[in-house]
């Protein structure tokens, strides 16, 4: 089988691992994305494809990863947007997918044909934010399964649900109902012209091949696989023979620890403070230098036996005044490693984060800035698992608080959770799914 990621770290580190735990099933099993993820593949023990499905990168830190023409410009639109708070991030996101609808379609289909001519695999597992790939292999005829690496109403589970509007809100978060009507009208437009340009691709290349549909719930027929917890209250799902499987993680079974170099710093800071936080919120969302400054000045008001591990991406420089015995300021972290080695993490609510913290047992604080964020934070906070704060309007009183309750107070559902998301890592996903797809 050969399973592609677009070349975004936070989607091709949960899917490489995924495909490692594949490999271990017996499948033979490459992976495929942009040529600076093959290390992925390294340290998953499967062979490596290079394919191209975006212009569009992250390696690691979003503002240092070398970007298409425009997108740099993109990318800081986005970030003063979310200073704005929920709706206007929300928006801006949705004007930027209404500009990049499907980017290169031909040229996808081109390559993934000739990868198939070439690999001939019994079947493919892509990200379901590939889109260009999922529709390539849906005009080709080729049989693949769909790996959802956020909230699971990123396929839409009726036609009430729109992707980029989320479908419940953390109590921190309260839209008003004009900024809602106005965003679920511009997610609205963006799904029809969405959709429109699905149907003429597909209508110029696979014109005897049954129509694509609603281009953002085009997914596999056979299985849809959600690296999420399975809450109850999630959206029902049709039953029309597509297997939806929930997983809970994609952290590998046996994970290295974080380095010489990283013990040391957690031995230096412990040395000062009875307890250490993880700041890191994300590879785009480091940017917002502002509100990691505002989380240490709180922590240090309010938690002074507390000490923190900051993630800063290219603004640890801008940060490097707030360093000292209580406080270490990095460009990036190794989080996954860290995670169990301190007493709680800030994060901003993308589905890694949120799903590793809960399968190391990590108490958490939601901050959502933008995508499906608020969901993950709504359903977070409605299991018990974490707190969540609007870093849109959040102070230093705010922030300390905040992280004072989460040391003293461990969430209540946290161990519940944390059992049984640890039961339904990627070993068991990759059951689960060669199970369905053989």
């Amino acid at each position: 089988m050969v399973v592609i990621s677009p070349p975004f770290v936070s989607h091709a580190q949960p899917l490489s691992v995924l495909a490692g735990a594949l490999a271990r099933t017996g499948a033979d099993v490459l992976f495929a994305s942009g040529p600076d993820f093959e290390g992925f593949a390294q340290r998953a023990d499967v062979a490596f494809v290079p394919l191209t499905v975006t212009r569009n990168a992250n390696t690691g830190v979003a503002r240092s990863t070398r970007q298409a023409v425009g997108e740099r410009d993109r990318l800081d639109e986005f970030l003063d947007s979310t200073r704005r708070g929920a709706v206007s991030a929300l928006l801006t996101q949705c004007r930027h997918r209404g500009l990049d609808m499907l980017p290169d379609p031909e040229g996808t289909l081109a390559r993934i044909r000739v990868l198939d001519a070439r690999l001939a695999p019994d079947w493919y597992l892509v990200d379901q934010l590939s889109y260009p790939v999922t529709l390539a292999l849906h005009c080709l005829g080729l049989r693949y399964a769909s790996f959802c690496p956020g909230h699971p109403t990123y396929v839409p589970a009726s036609e009430e649900g729109l992707f980029g509007v989320p479908y419940a809100w953390p109590e921190a978060v309260r839209p008003t109902d004009d900024g809602l009507k106005e965003l679920r009208q511009a997610a609205r437009a963006v799904d029809a012209a969405f959709t429109r340009r699905f149907a003429e691709v597909a209508r110029r290349h696979a014109p005897a091949v049954r129509p694509p549909g609603r281009a953002f719930a085009l997914a596999s027929p056979h299985a849809v696989l959600f690296n999420y917890p399975d809450f109850p209250w999630l959206p029902g799902r049709p039953e029309n023979g597509t297997a939806f499987v929930y997983g809970g993680h994609c952290v590998p079974a046996h994970e290295s620890g974080p380095g010489k170099e990283w013990e040391d710093v957690l031995r230096r800071l412990k040395e000062t403070r009875r307890r250490v936080v993880l700041m890191a919120l994300g590879t785009f969302l480091s940017a917002r230098d502002d509100v990691l400054a505002l989380l240490v000045q709180g922590l240090r008001s309010h938690v002074p036996d507390a000490a923190a591990i900051v993630a800063a991406g290219d603004r640890a420089a801008a940060l490097s005044h707030l360093a000292g015995p209580d406080v270490h300021i990095d460009d990036s972290v190794p989080q996954r490693r860290l995670l169990g080695k301190v007493d709680a993490i800030v994060h901003h609510g993308g589905n890694n984060s949120f799903t590793e913290a809960l399968a190391s047992g990590t108490p958490a604080l939601v901050l959502p800035f933008s995508s499906d964020q608020f969901s993950i934070a709504h359903d977070a906070e409605r299991a018990g698992i974490a707190r969540c704060v609007d870093p849109s309007r959040l102070d230093g009183r705010t922030a300390g608080s905040a992280l004072r309750r989460l040391l003293d107070e461990t969430p209540p559902g946290l161990r519940q959770w944390s059992h049984r998301v640890g039961q339904r890592g990627p070993d068991w996903m990759a059951s689960r799914l060669m199970g369905v797809m053989s």
